[in-house]
């Protein structure tokens, strides 16, 4: 497994070269992961990404370095520390590093030579595919990078690549697997590509990062898929337009970041009370207000939970990983409309914006939603009494039946009411729903020994990192640790945690948030309390090696 940093200032063309360079590991055979480390800036500043790569598919990212590219001298004093010692750190031929890791290059000078200065990029690029014994075919290259550039700038790009690529020797032994027809895509885009195969119809949402990719990846394919997508011109319309949308019988979801989803809770209720299918997916970052708005963290779990007033039924659902994210996108849709409520997907920055190899997903394979049908008895009535708490539902302009619906407390009618008995009935109707929803529920993901020592219980994005941890900490002693990993959060299943917390000698939370948010929820909801918490706040994933650190100390204690 090897583990590159591509690092520079905001627009020097990292996010091009990272791209390219993944694309060209993976035609190789390589699993790739690949992590973005971003300013909130255009320009200037520092940034990196992680491309970390190996025969099979990387489940995280890695701090300790097997190579630099350093855009700039800032980058190299950063992140040498890190470089192993058989490492390379491949730096422009100013620099003024005496490390004899360091492998200076003039790419300028190539670049000038070839007559753009702005190559400079694909020759360090070339450069390291080199270092790593990961081969240049032309025609390949020529095919990855024309989905960065314009076509005019391709040829010379691909020049300027195989210059970088003659100019050294090769360091590292390559590695090889076979994985070339894998894809390779975001967390943004798996999410989105589950939406378009549960039948996506509508989708709205405000621009706010890291949810952002998700408008622009859907926004892409609307017009070929045939749904609608609408930039609102804020989180408050957005999330009203899909309920507008869903009530009238389209397929709806909506986007934010958790200060958009601040804006979009009052509709939320609505969408409890009126009983309208919604997914809502929220996609964290550090707050409170702007926080860190290209940072990733877990700090919204307990707000999306109780978000708007009063009570109503909803499901919450933390996306684990590439794979994860469509499938559990495509579920969202099912639940939604089965339950008629609102289901909340929670990803963060993380997950959004990193991206990994993985077997397509088949579409064809996505279960489709059918929802619960009138069956043309008597007059219709859009929120009947029934013993599941589920009343059938037609949409507007169905002759069988007046449609209505209402942010009032109503009647099975859908008549506004104001008396004791009609009000019980129908909160215990609506929150009814709860207990049914438990048969749908998914228990976490168990990793690692059936009897562990140590139990870690993780939700989200952790997954990764939490199923390597656990690969570190079981290299001495096999039954050392376990995890837990929540997907399904809220209602939250209790099977497994209730059977593995009985038999470990020690449980540990592992989460980015300060508080540790889903301790607190499972000591509320099963009395579990955790002995440990290994928690990270600072905007920055946790790693594989922090948390087996974090881990080793604790007990060592």
């Amino acid at each position: 497994m090897y583990n590159i940093l591509i690092g520079g200032a905001a627009g020097q063309g990292i996010d091009t070269i990272t791209g390219v360079l993944e694309r060209l590991i993976k035609q190789a055979g390589c699993g790739v992961f690949t992590t973005r480390d971003l300013m909130s800036r255009i320009r200037g500043g520092h940034n990196f990404s992680l491309l970390r790569f190996g025969e099979t598919t990387p489940t995280s990212h890695d701090e300790a370095l097997d190579g630099i590219i350093a855009l700039n001298d800032e980058s190299l004093t950063f992140h040498l520390p890190a470089l192993k010692d058989d490492g390379f750190a491949l730096a422009d031929s100013k620099v003024a590093s005496t490390d004899p890791r360091v492998i200076k290059l003039d790419a300028g000078a190539i670049a000038r030579e070839l007559g753009n200065a702005r190559t400079a990029g694909s020759v360090m690029m070339g450069a390291v595919l080199k270092l790593l014994g990961v081969p240049l075919n032309p025609d390949r290259a020529g095919e990855v990078f024309a989905r960065f550039l314009p076509e005019k700038l391709v040829d010379i790009n691909v020049q300027a690549a195989l210059k970088g690529f003659e100019a050294v020797e090769q360091k590292k032994v390559p590695l090889q697997g076979s994985r070339q027809d894998d894809a390779l895509m975001s967390g943004a885009q798996a999410l989105s590509f589950g939406a378009m195969a549960a039948g996506l119809q509508f989708y709205s949402a405000y621009p706010m990062s890291p949810s952002t990719t998700i408008l622009e990846n859907l926004a892409k394919y609307a017009p070929q898929m045939g749904f609608l997508v609408e930039q609102a011109e804020d989180e408050i319309a957005a999330i009203n337009m899909a309920l507008g949308a869903s009530y009238a019988g389209a397929r709806a979801m909506t986007g934010t970041s958790g200060g958009g989803f601040s804006l979009m809770v009052e509709a939320l209720g609505l969408s409890g009370m009126a009983e309208i299918p919604l997914v809502a997916v929220d996609a964290m970052r550090p707050g409170p207000a702007t926080g860190l708005p290209t940072r990733t963290e877990q700090s919204d779990l307990q707000f999306v939970i109780s978000a708007s007033q009063g009570e109503f039924p909803r499901m919450v659902i933390a996306l684990k990983n590439h794979e994860d994210a469509f499938h559990q996108t495509a579920r969202a849709f099912k639940l939604a409309e089965d339950y008629q409520i609102p289901v909340i997907l929670l990803t963060d920055q993380y997950l959004q914006d990193a991206t990994a190899t993985l077997k397509l997903p088949d579409p064809h394979a996505v279960t489709q939603v059918k929802p619960l049908a009138f069956d043309g008895q008597g007059d219709y009535a859009r929120y009947r009494y029934t013993d599941s708490g589920i009343s059938p539902r037609i949409i507007p302009g169905d002759p069988r039946g007046f449609v209505t619906a209402d942010s009032d407390e109503h009647d099975q009618l859908g008549r506004i009411i104001e008396d004791a008995e009609t009000r019980k009935k129908m909160m215990d109707k609506r929150m009814g729903k709860l207990k049914l929803l438990e048969q749908d529920l998914q228990e976490p993901e168990q990793i690692g020994s059936e009897t562990p020592q140590v139990l870690l219980i993780g939700w989200g994005s952790m997954q990764g990192p939490l199923k390597e941890a656990v690969a570190l900490l079981n290299q001495k002693d096999s039954h050392f640790a376990a995890a837990l990993v929540f997907g399904d959060v809220w209602p939250l299943p209790q099977k497994l945690l209730t059977q593995y917390a009985q038999s470990a000698k020690t449980l540990i939370n592992v989460e980015q948030n300060f508080t540790g948010q889903l301790a607190r929820l499972l000591r509320e909801q099963t009395g579990i309390k955790m002995h440990h918490s290994v928690l990270k706040y600072d905007g920055r994933q946790l790693s594989a090696r922090e948390i087996a650190e974090s881990v080793q100390k604790e007990v060592a204690k």
